[in-house]
């Protein structure tokens, strides 16, 4: 795993679910005091921006929602229900506010808790509301990209916990890799 670099900014300035797709099988890298955690994504879901009722960012520009609408390549970082993290990938140019939640992770090092969840995930990865806003090209908290091309079965299905957003619940955003036993929900 030693050389692992940051993806570019260009790989998130796309469609977020171009992006979404893409992203299964990266790997999230953060260094947490001197240790390197590395989970490989497994599961994510697509926000397509102020139109998508299950998205944030459809209330508008809010100062919790400011990162949404700037630049990608950012980190979204919310608290959910009080307890937990969740991070989020900022995706499409500057002004669209779309974003991919990272919703689980395959272990790959220096992660003993599960990782099966967006809160879990951040806390397995020490990811909490101080990486609100961190540039994901940065050396301590990225995406990286595979060592090499591996085939995969790309499932999608519709997002999990968005009932409330209409027309939007049912639509197949969520994307997990076929037969991984790290993915949240089969």
């Amino acid at each position: 795993m030693t050389g692992l670099s940051p993806l570019p900014r260009a790989f998130y300035d796309r469609d977020t679910v171009d992006v979404a797709h893409d992203l299964l099988g990266t790997y999230l890298v953060h260094d947490v005091a001197g240790e390197e955690r590395v989970g490989k994504i497994v599961e994510v879901e697509a926000y397509l921006g102020e139109t998508d009722l299950a998205a944030h960012s459809s209330r508008g520009l809010t100062p919790r929602t400011r990162i949404l609408f700037g630049p990608p390549g950012f980190a979204y970082v919310y608290l959910i229900y009080g307890i937990h993290f969740c991070l989020n990938v900022v995706t499409e140019r500057e002004g669209n506010a779309c974003a991919v939640l990272v919703r689980a992770l395959e272990p790959v090092r220096n992660l003993s808790d599960r990782t099966s969840g967006p809160g879990l995930l951040c806390r397995a990865m020490g990811i909490d509301l101080r990486h609100n806003g961190h540039d994901l090209e940065s050396a301590d908290l990225f995406i990286a990209a595979l060592d090499e091309e591996q085939p995969r079965q790309v499932v999608a299905r519709p997002r999990i916990g968005v009932a409330y957003s209409g027309i939007w619940a049912a639509k197949p955003l969520r994307f997990y890799l076929e037969g991984n036993p790290y993915v949240s929900k089969k």
